[in-house]
């Protein structure tokens, strides 16, 4: 018999451990060589795992479980022969007997060496062993408690989260609905909530605000939009504007564009932009390396590549490490105003917000003009006062007067045009 053991692979230089987010496939089933069996979250980002060979899978561990990279997390025997009438991998959830197919294959099958964790330990909606010594200290019936674990079962955390109904009351007098969910956070939001704690607390984090006047860039666009598209392949936006005007800043005033190390300040002669994106498993930073020798094409360009990885759960760890300073949009979510946190170990990061036509005074004359609120927040230690909001003025003198300032005074040749 051959039994192949699959193990974790390294997402990364630095990961140890992942977490078995979800098994795209049951105990028992047979799989093709290729097939993505699994996702797992890493404290990066998710990744699929797919099957190293075809034949029957065994699972070692379930979801939730937080594994070693290199342990092992499934069986596969090779030797198993494919059902009849199952479905290629790509076909295979369509079919509706493929799990019945699949159960003789499971008895069959020769078992490995190792016993496979039986998911029958507890009765469905049953508490486990701690779980029930919790309740029972309650004074609480299992019935009244919602399992999460597997086949609903009562976990520890479950029973330590359930409430015990007031003393002269019960649950059942209520008029309107009362449930709750509870549900594991993944590695991925463990670790941003880790790093988020850390930044408040290692850090001395200030804000500085400013006001930008998006007139010469809504401009631009309005006037350049076609002709940009149909020479580059892709739309001109905000955010090519605001990088260019960010490297430019970084430039003028590098110690924003530093971080600690201990006892020493680090400087990088190059701009690697962070550039915050939401995805299906939260937000991410993919990063533009050397931004400051990018076109706006090349901005825009990269921009779209990353932010589609983001959202397809293609991104790499390597794509998401090493910048030196992030740009986030809360405006997409319709924010005013916002004091943004920042990525360590970077030292500072650029809020946009939203765009809202407001009357503002021009040449002593009060007109209306598309406004953003912009913010900078900047870690006290290594950046003084006179840097965070020199840089903040550099970068609205950017996109107030764009074609002056980021473009040489030509507007067409600054777009490439």
């Amino acid at each position: 018999m051959s039994v192949l053991e699959m193990k974790v692979p390294s997402p990364g230089e630095s990961i140890t451990e992942v977490e078995i987010a979800t098994w795209l496939v049951k105990d028992g089933d047979y799989v093709e060589k290729d097939q993505p069996i699994a996702e797992v979250d890493s404290d990066k980002a998710t990744l699929e795992l797919p099957a190293e060979q075809s034949g029957v899978i065994t699972l070692k561990a379930e979801e939730g479980d937080v594994v070693q990279v290199g342990q092992v997390v499934c069986l596969i025997d090779m030797d198993a022969a494919r059902p009849e009438g199952a479905a290629p991998a790509a076909e295979a959830p369509k079919q509706e007997e493929a799990p019945k197919a699949a159960e003789p294959a499971k008895q069959e099958a020769p078992k490995p060496a190792a016993p496979v964790a039986a998911p029958q330990t507890y009765a469905t909606g049953a508490p486990s062993p701690a779980a029930k010594k919790i309740l029972d200290e309650k004074g609480m019936d299992a019935g009244q408690v919602s399992g999460t674990g597997r086949d609903g079962r009562i976990t520890k955390t479950d029973a330590e989260l359930a409430a015990v109904p007031a003393l002269g009351g019960s649950p059942m007098t209520a008029t309107g609905a009362r449930t709750t969910t509870t549900t594991k956070l993944s590695v991925l939001r463990r670790k941003i909530a880790q790093r988020l704690v850390s930044v408040k607390n290692e850090t001395a984090m200030l804000t500085t605000f400013n006001e930008v006047d998006m007139s010469e860039i809504f401009r631009l666009r309005k006037q350049y939009k076609e002709e940009f598209a149909q020479k580059h392949g892709v739309g001109l936006g905000f955010m090519s504007f605001f990088t260019k005007a960010v490297t430019r800043a970084l430039q003028m005033y590098p110690d924003v564009n530093a971080s600690i190390d201990g006892d020493f300040k680090v400087n990088y002669d190059f701009c690697d932009i962070s550039i915050a994106v939401s995805g299906p498993k939260g937000l991410m930073v993919p990063v533009l390396r050397n931004a400051e020798n990018m076109s706006f094409a090349g901005v825009e360009a990269n921009i779209k590549d990353l932010a589609v990885k983001v959202r397809d759960g293609k991104i790499t760890v390597d794509e998401m490490t090493g910048g030196t300073f992030t740009i986030t949009n809360g405006g997409t979510f319709g924010s005013m105003m916002s004091t943004p946190i920042i990525n360590p170990p970077q030292s500072a990061i650029l809020g946009m917000h939203n765009i809202i036509q407001r009357p503002v005074a021009v040449d002593g004359q009060v007109v209306i003009r598309p406004m953003m609120y912009v913010a900078m927040s900047y870690d006290h230690r290594i950046i003084d006062g006179k840097e965070s909001v020199g840089f903040l003025v550099a970068v609205k003198e950017g996109i107030d007067n764009p074609v002056e300032i980021l473009m040489g005074g030509d507007e067409r040749k600054g777009l490439g045009l």
